[in-house]
């Protein structure tokens, strides 16, 4: 089953006429009646298909999830939530390995329970770089071949 983006580009091409003779030397040639031929050529260009989009699309996921759960982390700490909430620990710990590199790249500014934490926006930018490249490699690996079938 063809992905959607696969597409196929039909190229006709139809002449009639007299075809088109080479230049030949100047030698005086005697009149020919005009000939009327008609020839067709139809070319098939396959574009796309050759991508893994299913692995592509998995990474985007799997991405998204991670850049949206540091979000969320990101919200709770600007907002203040209250840490002794089962929901906001749970999201704190869960999301804690994911920014945890980052940790202590700028200084965290507080102000009473709300808490700016740049650490979180930097991770999600790093991940966001990161899956862009391994979709890239994915892309660059998978590239697909021009193919040219020509039918007379």
């Amino acid at each position: 089953m063809p992905d959607s983006y696969d597409r196929e580009v039909v190229r006709q091409e139809t002449t009639t006429g007299e075809p088109v003779r080479p230049v030949t030397p100047v030698t005086p040639v005697t009149p020919v009646a005009p000939v009327t031929t008609s020839t067709s050529r139809t070319a098939v260009y396959r574009e796309g298909g050759s991508y893994n989009t299913r692995a592509i699309q998995v990474v985007w996921w799997i991405v998204g999830f991670i850049d949206i759960l540091i979000a969320i982390r990101f919200v709770l700490k600007l907002f203040g939530a209250n840490t002794t909430a089962a929901f906001v620990r749970f999201m704190y710990d869960l999301t804690w390995p994911l920014v945890a590199p980052f940790h202590g790249i700028f200084n965290t500014a507080q102000e009473g329970r709300s808490i700016l934490e740049p650490e979180s926006l930097v991770a999600i930018a790093i991940y966001s770089l990161i899956g862009w490249g391994i979709v890239s490699l994915i892309r660059l690996i998978n590239r697909p071949r021009s193919t040219t079938t020509v039918v007379d």
